[in-house]
């Protein structure tokens, strides 16, 4: 038996969640919204953990996407360091770590991701980091305040955006990285050396084209020893290894999964349980724009979606078909923008210049636009962002030098 009854329960304390809550509210939903999140903190924005909060120039506060008091003034139950133990699709009822057993309407899960981390020797030392939360962002910030040489692992945006903003609060950073460039694993190899030349010129020592093998120290990591051999010393490490869909609850509930284990859903963002939508990282959507199944992990794609399956739990089935959309600052030292399907490229076609910095970056497959980075250069991300949602023929066409919007 159920202790109460909810008109929709929202699982999930991230972007994704607060933006369905909002949706829901808006939408002039009728029954009461209850928003369940394991973390201390109401809804926030991730970004700022690798950048401004990380660097102590934004407080905990202004991170939050409404204060704890937006959510009871417009009708939505917050309960925040709650999780969900159980999911029963079938009996519409959801167990909470409270011992509460609600039921509901309509459900909404959106439990974003975890780290992925890495099985290697000296994994259990002290000083070693994933960044993923305020409060991850926090021991970061903590222990790189008595740190001089911060080794970091990965070429993405974890890694990048961390090392640029400890290198500017005074740290030396070195990244050790699988890929040739940093960034290049999305943006491509000539984006990937502008941004190498960014990181280079602020100080940031960069290892390319290796792996991380072990780490090594007594209680506390004191080195980091690659895959070729080379030990770099450590005050401590902060592991960008990438993240994981975190789908434990909907497996367990029956909810069918994806190709890429995520949670799959129609194009409406409705999963396998009638009544039951995903959103956000661990959403794998049957998208139109991809033509087959997709799965993006960057926060504006979250709230975008959070938005989307509000609507289909006010009724709409309209399919989700935003461009997705996301952007990294490296400290105060370069910023991107970026639009696209995030699947591989053919080739690319560099406009611009990147030596000037500014120049943007058009990956095409099948004839197609799919994807386009811009630094300094909006006008071209726009323009990419319109090839790629009409699914424009651009053929071989010479796209440097084009006229993108008489496409």
């Amino acid at each position: 038996m159920a202790d109460r009854h909810v008109g929709a329960l929202i699982v999930g304390g991230g972007a994704a969640a607060a933006a369905c809550a909002e949706s829901l509210h808006e939408g002039g939903f009728g029954e009461g919204v209850l928003l369940v999140g394991r973390e201390p903190d109401p809804p926030y924005e991730r970004p700022p953990c690798s950048k401004e909060y990380l660097a102590g120039k934004q407080d905990r506060d202004a991170c939050l996407l409404h204060d704890a008091d937006w959510y009871s003034r417009n009708g939505i139950e917050l309960a925040t360091r709650t999780s969900v133990m159980k999911l029963d699709t079938a009996a519409r009822t959801a167990t909470l770590s409270t011992k509460e057993v609600v039921e509901f309407g309509v459900a909404l899960l959106a439990t974003g991701a975890n780290v992925r981390r890495l099985r290697v020797d000296g994994a259990q030392l002290s000083g070693i980091h994933y960044l993923r939360t305020l409060g991850t962002s926090d021991a970061i910030r903590a222990d790189a305040d008595q740190a001089e040489r911060v080794v970091l692992i990965g070429g993405s945006y974890i890694a990048c955006e961390v090392a640029a903003t400890l290198t500017a609060r005074g740290q030396h950073c070195t990244l050790v990285m699988l890929e040739d460039a940093p960034l290049s694993t999305t943006f491509g190899p000539a984006a990937g050396a502008f941004f190498a030349d960014v990181l280079r010129s602020h100080g940031v020592e960069l290892v390319t084209g290796d792996g991380l093998e072990r780490l090594e120290g007594a209680e506390r990591v004191e080195r980091v020893v690659t895959a070729s051999g080379l030990q770099l010393p450590a005050d401590m490490v902060v592991m960008g290894t990438g993240a994981m869909p975190d789908v434990l609850l909907a497996r367990a509930a029956g909810l069918a999964l994806g190709e890429s284990g995520g949670v799959a859903c129609a194009a409406h963002l409705e999963t396998s349980a009638p009544g039951v939508f995903a959103a956000g990282d661990m959403c794998e959507w049957d998208s139109g724009l991809h033509e087959g199944p997709a799965r993006i992990e960057h926060f504006e794609v979250a709230q975008a979606q959070g938005r989307a399956a509000a609507g289909g739990m006010l009724g709409a089935r309209t399919p989700f078909a935003e461009v997705p959309y996301f952007w990294t600052d490296l400290a105060d030292w370069a910023s991107a923008e970026w639009v696209g399907l995030g699947v591989p490229s053919e080739r690319e076609v560099v406009r611009g210049d990147p030596g000037a910095g500014a120049f943007s970056v058009l990956h095409v497959a099948g004839g197609r636009v799919i994807g386009a980075l811009s630094v300094e250069r909006g006008a071209d991300l726009e323009s990419a962002r319109r090839l790629i949602a009409e699914k424009t023929d651009v053929g071989e066409a010479p796209l440097a030098d084009a006229d993108l919007e008489a496409l």
